[in-house]
């Protein structure tokens, strides 16, 4: 069976596979990538041999301006040319460029994809694809949803969260920045920070405070903002990483039309609460962009152990033992999680699945220290060593991006324990009623 016979191509037409099985779609996918990408290993369980190749456990790009260009110049090439037979969106419907399949054939993808030099994933492709893309998909216009949602899928242009801002960062529906109607255009004034790619992104998702009168949670209003519309300023921060993937981003009387607003008027928290459900949700099964995890890998840390010469001591074959564990578990968890998105948008498992990956990297990280040791402190040019560092200092800020991890134990508490919630001191006052 040929790949056309299987898609329904006719010239730039393509239909829906209906029926077709995970293999058939296996077989298909992976005569595809052997066309188009170079193979890193033959099966699943091989590994490539220790000092082939590059060593990246990266969780924050540590890149110039350039070089960071050039990796996600790299991954939109790539994204496109898998959208030409609808790889890139394998589970989202064919009015989307998508195949219409099932979560189980995008999974299948994303597993053979690991399989083949691909570019590895990178924070501002992944909120474009799998965070901006599906809310604007629910909350969107239908004009809104023709326009943008399959330019996000396929990553012809890139979008950032504008959501976080100095003075409310956990307590997110805290924000100030101000978004007041004028005529058809919202007049939008503020700050956002850590708007991680927001120097190479077209687009942001933003939650303004549209109504300071209301309540903090039902004063809110999200839109689409042009990151060169006149009166955007950005301005990237220094990590201690070494990179500058996040930034600070200045609105000022920054006009937009009514067309670009998310959602109703008010609805801010509730759009904001649903991307960052996708944000939180680690279930890999998009299939839909991205063939690496962020950071380091059980592989590549045991290869690690190995070349060290460690796995025969017991303090570090526990430390081992300790990351493998919580990592199998929370692939279990992950496969749950992803069975349950299938039926519509995260909910709180999404919290449970963010804080289990935070504490594997951190896990990853307390072992890689203990396997290598010295080889850390200074950069002898080992290859597989001192390029750890990139996942030690990397891995502790995602206990804060997405939501902190104490927002993800409240969540998880309240929603899904019923635990009492915290006592609020702002409950039932106006947004500009709050002492600040």
């Amino acid at each position: 069976m040929t790949r056309g016979m299987l898609y329904g191509m006719e010239g730039t037409t393509r239909f829906p596979p209906v029926g077709i099985s995970v293999e058939e779609f296996v077989v298909e996918a992976e005569s595809w990538l052997e066309e188009n990408a170079e193979r890193r290993y033959r099966k699943q369980e091989e590994k490539l041999p220790w000092g082939a190749g590059t060593f990246s456990v990266s969780v924050f790009h540590s890149l110039s301006k350039d070089e960071e260009q050039s990796v996600l110049d790299d991954l939109k090439s790539w994204q496109q040319r898998k959208a030409m037979v609808g790889y890139h969106a394998i589970s989202w419907p064919a009015l989307q460029g998508g195949l219409g399949l099932s979560w189980e054939h995008a999974a299948a993808f994303s597993s053979l994809e690991r399989a083949y030099e691909v570019p590895a994933r990178h924070e501002t492709f992944t909120v474009t694809t799998r965070l901006v893309a599906p809310t604007v998909d629910l909350f969107g216009t239908t004009e809104q949803r023709e326009e943008f949602v399959s330019r996000f899928l396929s990553a012809e242009e890139l979008c950032c969260q504008l959501f976080s801002e100095p003075g409310s960062g956990s307590d997110l529906a805290g924000l100030g920045c101000r978004a007041e109607l004028d005529g058809d255009e919202w007049v939008i004034n503020g700050q956002k920070v850590w708007s991680s790619g927001a120097q190479f992104c077209e687009w942001g998702e933003l939650i303004a405070r549209s109504d300071p009168d209301a309540q903090k949670h039902q004063g809110m209003t999200a839109f689409l903002v042009p990151l060169d519309a006149p009166g955007v300023e950005i301005r990237p921060i220094r990590q201690m990483s070494g990179g500058t993937s996040f930034n600070e981003v200045f609105l000022s009387d920054v006009r937009i039309p009514d067309s670009l607003r998310l959602g109703g008027v008010g609805d801010g928290w509730n759009v904001a609460l649903t991307t960052l459900g996708f944000e939180r949700d680690r279930s890999d099964t998009g299939g839909d962009g991205g063939a690496a995890r962020t950071g380091g890998s059980w592989g590549q840390l045991l290869a690690t152990a190995k070349a060290a010469g460690s796995t025969s001591d017991p303090v570090i074959r526990q430390s081992l033992m300790r990351a493998y564990s919580h990592l199998r578990v929370e692939g279990f968890l992950n496969r749950r999680a992803s069975h349950l998105r299938s039926s519509g948008t995260p909910g709180p498992e999404a919290s449970l699945g963010k804080l289990m990956w935070t504490e594997g990297m951190n896990l990853i990280s307390e072992a890689a220290c203990k396997v290598l040791r010295t080889k850390l402190i200074a950069d002898a040019g080992e290859w597989g060593t001192y390029a750890w560092n990139e996942h030690i200092l990397g891995a502790p800020g995602y206990r804060i991006a997405g939501g902190s991890d104490e927002i993800q134990r409240n969540i998880l508490g309240e929603r899904v324990l019923g635990l009492p919630r915290e006592p609020r001191v702002d409950k039932g006052l106006a947004w500009r009623d709050i002492p600040r």
